[in-house]
């Protein structure tokens, strides 16, 4: 990891939140060039504010490092909706992800 991954993944997420620079710096109490100054390179942010980067984009610190999590917010979203569940719905629910796991698994194969 380097700061080039930090501003490319910041640029990423801030995208898939369909969200500008200028608005995203306002949001968190910036000037409007704030995000425009990481996204270049100029700048990096502190830890306070990496932090508070990661809660605006919606994502956990791990997420946001994660490579492989390409939907790191939808997949917070998710555990987030879980955790307000009841066993019985969260057992449907893991059902439910292992058929269309199995069922992507099966496409992918025959693709091949």
């Amino acid at each position: 990891m380097n700061e080039e991954y930090i501003r490319n993944r910041i640029s990423s997420l801030r995208t898939k939140k369909n969200v500008s620079e200028y608005k995203m710096s306002l949001d968190l109490g910036h000037s409007k060039s704030y995000i425009q100054s990481i996204s270049s390179g100029r700048s990096l942010p502190s830890m306070p504010e990496f932090l508070s980067i990661c809660e605006y984009l919606g994502v956990t610190p791990e997420e946001f490092f994660n490579e492989k999590a390409e939907e790191a917010s939808l997949i917070h979203e998710l555990t987030n909706e879980a955790q307000l569940m009841e066993r019985d719905d969260l057992i449907a629910l893991i059902s439910v992800a292992k058929r269309l796991n199995a069922k992507n698994q099966v496409v992918k194969n025959s693709t091949r």
